[in-house]
């Protein structure tokens, strides 16, 4: 697994948590080193191990923290870059998830080596979706319903999302079904294409 994943599992943690649990996290995964580093492959198995303790420490099942890691990336304040990159896709809801086929290669452009699953999105009725997540390993379906929880209520949608999962000769085959009640239920977050804080 790509560094940049397990070290986004050690800030969430490190972030909503405390540096506390995450040394105790640590500590029972047996970590050769405390801190991830975002550059360097780790076995599969390790990031397992880590989630699973990251789970029990918190006293929730895997997919909640998943879920939960997932919408930590938009919206704290040490994520900013992933929510602009995000809200750079498109004015609305509807657009930013027509945009989601093409994350992985915008993704690519900032970190070439950084593996990520196959997505699809197919809209099957009017602003109802299938974000359909295809990779080796299960988990990352999880975490696009905390990404499009977060990134409806960034611009004031309101949606019902479902997940479901399924495995497949290649791994696993994540679906987030996304009904899109309605485009403007609330104000969204503010937004500018320019970044104040570095203008």
């Amino acid at each position: 697994m790509y560094g940049l994943i397990n070290r986004s599992i050690q800030c969430f943690v490190e972030d909503l948590y405390g540096p506390s649990i995450w040394d105790r996290v640590a500590r029972d995964a047996q970590l050769e080193h405390r801190d991830f580093e975002a550059m360097l492959e780790y076995p599969d198995d390790l990031t397992d191990t880590v989630l699973e303790i990251v789970a029990r420490c918190l006293r929730r099942d895997i997919e909640t923290v998943l879920e939960d890691l997932g919408t930590y990336l938009v919206t704290h304040p040490n994520r900013e870059a992933i929510r602009r990159l995000l809200r750079f896709s498109g004015h609305n809801y509807d657009e930013f998830l027509q945009s989601l086929d093409d994350l992985q290669d915008r993704v690519k452009l900032a970190v070439p080596d950084l593996e990520m699953p196959e997505l699809e999105l197919r809209e099957y009725a009017l602003r109802q979706f299938a974000l359909q997540c295809s990779w080796r390993k299960k988990g990352f379906g999880s975490v696009f319903v905390g990404i499009l929880r977060a990134m409806a209520d960034d611009y004031g949608a309101l949606v019902v999302l479902d997940y479901a999962c399924q495995r497949t000769d290649a791994g696993f085959l994540e679906t987030v079904n996304i009904e899109l009640l309605e485009r403007a239920f609330a104000d969204g977050r503010e937004f500018h294409l320019a970044d104040r804080a570095r203008a």
